[in-house]
Protein backbone atom coordinates (compact mmCIF):
# COMPACT_ATOMS: atom_id res chain seq x y z
CA UNK A 1 0.00 0.00 0.00
CA UNK A 2 1.70 3.57 -0.85
CA UNK A 3 1.74 5.80 1.89
CA UNK A 4 0.82 9.78 0.86
CA UNK A 5 3.33 10.87 3.67
CA UNK A 6 6.44 8.77 1.40
CA UNK A 7 5.91 11.41 -1.23
CA UNK A 8 5.62 14.25 0.58
CA UNK A 9 9.41 15.72 0.79
CA UNK A 10 9.12 15.30 -3.25
CA UNK A 11 6.37 17.66 -3.70
CA UNK A 12 8.51 20.31 -4.88
CA UNK A 13 9.89 18.40 -7.87
CA UNK A 14 6.23 17.21 -8.64
CA UNK A 15 5.03 20.94 -9.18
CA UNK A 16 7.73 22.34 -10.58
CA UNK A 17 8.34 18.97 -12.65
CA UNK A 18 4.58 19.46 -14.28
CA UNK A 19 5.46 23.22 -15.03
CA UNK A 20 8.39 22.45 -16.64
CA UNK A 21 6.60 19.69 -18.80
CA UNK A 22 4.22 22.51 -19.93
CA UNK A 23 6.94 24.83 -20.84
CA UNK A 24 8.31 21.80 -22.83
CA UNK A 25 5.33 21.14 -24.74
CA UNK A 26 4.74 24.88 -25.64
CA UNK A 27 8.00 24.72 -27.14
CA UNK A 28 7.53 21.65 -29.13
CA UNK A 29 4.43 23.65 -30.30
CA UNK A 30 5.89 26.70 -31.15
CA UNK A 31 8.61 24.71 -33.59
CA UNK A 32 5.59 23.14 -35.15
CA UNK A 33 6.49 19.68 -33.68
CA UNK A 34 3.57 16.96 -35.06
CA UNK A 35 0.96 17.29 -31.97
CA UNK A 36 0.09 13.40 -32.05
CA UNK A 37 4.11 12.75 -31.90
CA UNK A 38 4.57 15.40 -28.88
CA UNK A 39 1.41 13.58 -27.39
CA UNK A 40 2.38 9.97 -27.29
CA UNK A 41 5.97 11.12 -26.32
CA UNK A 42 4.41 13.15 -23.54
CA UNK A 43 2.29 10.21 -22.21
CA UNK A 44 5.72 8.06 -22.50
CA UNK A 45 8.06 9.67 -20.19
CA UNK A 46 4.44 10.58 -17.83
CA UNK A 47 4.66 7.06 -17.54
CA UNK A 48 8.45 6.29 -16.82
CA UNK A 49 8.25 9.03 -14.56
CA UNK A 50 5.58 7.16 -12.50
CA UNK A 51 6.69 3.97 -12.58
CA UNK A 52 10.20 5.65 -11.48
CA UNK A 53 9.09 7.58 -9.15
CA UNK A 54 6.30 5.12 -7.48
CA UNK A 55 8.96 2.46 -7.37
CA UNK A 56 12.05 4.29 -6.83
CA UNK A 57 10.77 6.19 -3.59
CA UNK A 58 11.30 3.14 -1.56
CA UNK A 59 14.82 3.55 -2.18
CA UNK A 60 15.49 7.59 -2.61
CA UNK A 61 13.85 8.52 0.39
CA UNK A 62 17.12 8.74 2.37
CA UNK A 63 18.28 11.18 0.09
CA UNK A 64 15.02 13.35 -0.98
CA UNK A 65 17.23 16.80 0.47
CA UNK A 66 19.93 16.52 -2.53
CA UNK A 67 17.22 14.87 -5.22
CA UNK A 68 15.09 18.42 -4.42
CA UNK A 69 18.12 20.62 -4.68
CA UNK A 70 19.49 19.07 -7.74
CA UNK A 71 15.84 18.44 -9.66
CA UNK A 72 15.16 21.98 -8.64
CA UNK A 73 17.97 23.25 -9.95
CA UNK A 74 17.79 20.79 -13.11
CA UNK A 75 14.30 22.76 -13.97
CA UNK A 76 15.34 26.06 -13.30
CA UNK A 77 18.13 25.67 -16.54
CA UNK A 78 16.07 23.76 -18.67
CA UNK A 79 13.12 26.41 -18.17
CA UNK A 80 16.00 29.06 -18.46
CA UNK A 81 17.24 27.58 -21.76
CA UNK A 82 13.85 27.20 -23.36
CA UNK A 83 12.79 31.13 -22.36
CA UNK A 84 15.85 31.76 -24.29
CA UNK A 85 15.80 29.49 -27.60
CA UNK A 86 12.21 31.45 -27.55
CA UNK A 87 13.27 34.82 -27.65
Amino acid sequence: MVNLKDYLPFTGLLVFGNIENLILASQGAVAHVNPFILGVLSIIAVIMWLLIGTYGTKIAIKYADYIEIFGGLAIIILGIQSMLEAL
